[in-house]
């Protein structure tokens, strides 16, 4: 498969940019990126919604631009940025959708348990809601697990 569009979720921290490495070597192969960002604005007591909302677009929109011109300049020809406003995994779903993406390259914290109760979990958000193909990346120090809880060892011993 050599996809034509690919869409990188990003929330401007240094985990979701993980991604980019990968993203940005498929893409060299002359597909476009397209760079997401989902933005929400927290509600505060006696403020104006609305200004909130424009302000935490344009911060995103300021950050994608970096970002889409680091891309550039590693030699990725085609680079578009889209910012939506609402919940992540809706986010991406929908513009995978609406941009016919045909692979998603994104990170994950790898929690699982109790983290992963209460933060929720985007990538699973994104698995269950879509059929664009995805690839997960899991950046170094990231916890691993073994299915059913307890760690992995680092190293297998045979005998």
């Amino acid at each position: 498969m050599k996809p034509r569009k690919i869409l990188v979720p990003l929330d401007g921290s240094r985990l979701a940019e993980a991604a980019l490495g990968e993203a940005v070597e498929l893409a060299g192969a002359g597909a476009t990126l397209v760079l997401l960002r989902a933005a929400e604005a927290p509600l505060r007591p006696l403020s104006d919604p609305t200004d909130a909302q424009v302000e935490v677009v344009r911060e995103a929109e300021a950050y994608l631009e970096s970002v889409a011109k680091r891309a550039r300049e590693a030699c990725v020809a085609q680079v578009e940025t889209s910012v939506w406003y609402g919940p992540p995994g809706d986010a991406i779903i929908d513009t995978a959708r609406a941009r016919g993406i045909d692979l998603i390259v994104m990170s994950s914290h790898g929690r699982s348990g109790l983290g992963r109760v209460v933060f929720g979990s985007v990538a699973e958000t994104v698995l269950r809601g879509t059929r664009t193909p995805i690839l997960l990346i899991r950046p170094d120090g990231a916890p691993v697990e073994k299915p059913g809880g307890g760690a992995r060892p680092a190293e297998v011993s045979r005998v």
